[in-house]
C-alpha cells in the first residue's frame, strides 16, 4: 500500500495520456505538477508529522503491563511529582554535596540577606510574596543540612 501511493502519481507523470495533453506547453504541465505537488506533501509534510503525532501521542509504559497512557498525561504527572516534592537543600542554597558547614552558613547568610521580607519591602507585593517563599525555602534547607 505504502508503495502504491508514490507509484501510482510516478506513473501518472510518465504517462503519455494526461488529463490536459502535454503538447501544450505550459498547460499540459500543471496537471503533472499538482500530483508531483500533492506527493511531496504527502511525504515531506503529512507523513512525518503524523508519525511524530503517533510517537507523542501514546506509548507503552515499561513495568505498567499493557497499559496505555499519553504522553501529556505523563507530562502532568511528572510536573505534580516535581511541584510536591521536596527540593534538594543543597540546590537552594547554591552549595555542593562535600560542602563545609561554614560554607553551608556563608550561603544561608547570602541567600537570606537578598531574600529577606526586610529587604524587600519596598518592591511590590507580588516580589514580597516570592521573597517570602523563597526565603522560607533557604530556612529549610539550612535546618535541613545543619540539623544533621
Amino acid at each position: 500500500m505504502r508503495f502504491l501511493i508514490y507509484l501510482i502519481p510516478i506513473l501518472y507523470v510518465l504517462c503519455p495520456y494526461d488529463l490536459l495533453p502535454d503538447f501544450f506547453v505550459g498547460l499540459g504541465w500543471i496537471d503533472d505538477l499538482i500530483i508531483l505537488g500533492a506527493l511531496y506533501w504527502y511525504h515531506f509534510i503529512y507523513r512525518p508529522a503524523k508519525i511524530r503525532a503517533r510517537s507523542e501521542g501514546a506509548h507503552y509504559q515499561e513495568g505498567e503491563g499493557r497499559r496505555r497512557e499519553t504522553y501529556q498525561e505523563n507530562q502532568k504527572r511528572a510536573q505534580t511529582d516535581k511541584r510536591f516534592s521536596k527540593p534538594d537543600p543543597y540546590e537552594v542554597l547554591g552549595v555542593n554535596r562535600g560542602a563545609s558547614i561554614d560554607e553551608i552558613k556563608g550561603a544561608y547568610r547570602k541567600l537570606a540577606a537578598k531574600y529577606h521580607p526586610d529587604k524587600v519591602e519596598h518592591l511590590g507585593d507580588e516580589f514580597r510574596v516570592l521573597a517570602d517563599k523563597k526565603f522560607k525555602e533557604i530556612q529549610e534547607a539550612y535546618q535541613e543540612l545543619v540539623g544533621k
